[in-house]
Formats: structure tokens, C-alpha cells, sequence
């Protein structure tokens, strides 16, 4: 097979902010009544998307709009846990310094909050310029446009192309892009359920461990790194 470009996502692969995000989230759901949402409420429909569509979702929920310091309050809340609580997964910088040749970071987070929470989980510079959001295309996850920015400015070609991914609107996105993704399962608190969902949605194989990455890539047809 062969792929001349791997591209990362973030949030819940190479760091697990997903899970601040979630517990932020969700007692502020649960502040303005919606107190029968649970984690997999979730992880189930707002993981992996911008998070403008991530409110929408929250607000047909609730029946009204949202205040409008919602946003500013969860990201306020979780900054003050990012600094000491933002580490990256185990093993990812061993696993991605393993395997040579392309790659770059694409993520549904805005591309000043993402370059921040790299640079605190100590892993920017391994992808340092090419970290690309969501927030530079005109659609975020689950549509193709954030992959298909970042092929483009790689200079690779979508079928030359290997993502990986922990969330479903992700992989839909590399799978509609045209790209071969794997799945991850590190940080999810039901990696079962998780690794049956992200299989359906595309990814060709699932792992849960940043150990497992460079073989898996290897068996693949990258090469390691000298």
C-alpha cells in the first residue's frame, strides 16, 4: 500500500483534552437543566466536530439558545486545568519520531488553541508549521475539508494519505476525503463500544496504544525511521 503523508489529529489521539472538554462540558450542560446528558451524550455527538455545530446540537437539546458567554465560560474553565492536567498520550512522541517521512497535525480545534495545547503537552515541535484546523476551512468534521487542506498544502494526494483518528466524524472525514484512517481507542472510556463504532464509520483497524503505532504503519508500507 504505501502512504507518502501520515496526518494526526489532536484532541483525544496525540492529547487527551477530550477529556476536560467532556467534564467542562458536561456540568455546564447539566447547569443550564440538561441533566439527563452523560458522557456518551457526549462523546457521541459532540467529539470530533467544530465546536459551532457542536452548539447547535446543545441547543436543540435544550430547546433555546444558548447564553451567550457559553463558550467563554468552557474555555475559561478548561484553561485553568490545561496547564497542569494537558499531557501528551503515552508513547507518542517515541511512536511518531519512529516513522519516517510527511507529517502533520489536522484538527476540529481553532488553530490558536490547538497550537497552545501542543505546545503545553510538548509536541509541537514535531509538527511545527504543519498543524492545520478546521477553523481555516469553510466545513469542520465530519465533512472532508480540513484533510483535504491539509493534503494540499502537504502536497500529497488524498489516496496517498493515513490518518488516524479517535473520534467518528473524523473518520468519516478521512473516509470521505479519500484517505485510509485508523482508528484509536487510547483515551476512550469504553474502548469496546468505541472501536465498534469508529470500525463502522471506516477506519480499516483499531489500536489503543501509541506502542502498537510504528508496526502498524510499517505493515502498512511507510517506512521506519532510520
Amino acid at each position: 500500500m504505501g502512504f507518502d503523508l501520515i496526518i494526526y489529529d489532536c484532541d483525544g489521539t496525540l492529547i487527551d483534552t477530550e477529556t476536560l472538554y467532556g467534564e467542562v462540558s458536561l456540568a455546564a450542560c447539566h447547569a443550564l437543566g440538561l441533566t439527563e446528558w452523560t458522557l456518551d451524550h457526549y462523546v457521541d455527538q459532540i467529539v470530533g466536530i467544530p465546536w459551532s455545530d457542536g452548539v447547535r446540537i446543545i441547543e436543540a437539546a435544550h430547546g433555546r439558545p444558548l447564553p451567550a458567554d457559553f463558550e467563554t465560560r468552557i474555555e475559561e474553565a478548561v484553561a485553568l486545568r490545561l496547564q497542569n492536567e494537558v499531557r501528551a498520550l503515552p508513547g507518542v512522541r517515541e511512536a511518531v519520531d519512529a516513522i519516517a517521512g510527511l507529517r502533520c497535525v489536522a484538527s476540529s480545534t481553532s488553530l490558536a488553541p490547538l497550537r497552545r495545547n501542543l505546545g503545553i503537552a510538548g509536541l509541537v515541535d514535531l509538527f511545527d508549521p504543519h498543524i492545520f484546523s478546521a477553523s481555516q476551512v469553510a466545513r469542520g468534521k465530519p465533512h472532508p475539508d480540513v484533510f483535504l487542506f491539509a493534503s494540499d498544502q502537504m502536497g500529497v494526494a488524498p489516496r496517498n494519505c493515513l490518518v488516524i483518528e479517535d473520534s467518528v466524524p473524523g473518520v468519516l472525514a478521512a473516509r470521505a476525503a479519500g484517505m485510509t484512517v485508523i482508528g484509536f481507542t487510547g483515551v476512550s472510556h469504553d474502548k469496546q463500544r468505541s472501536a465498534a463504532r469508529l470500525s463502522e464509520a471506516g477506519a480499516v483497524q483499531v489500536i489503543d496504544d501509541f506502542g502498537l503505532w510504528p508496526d502498524v504503519v510499517a505493515g502498512l508500507g511507510a517506512p521506519a525511521a532510520a
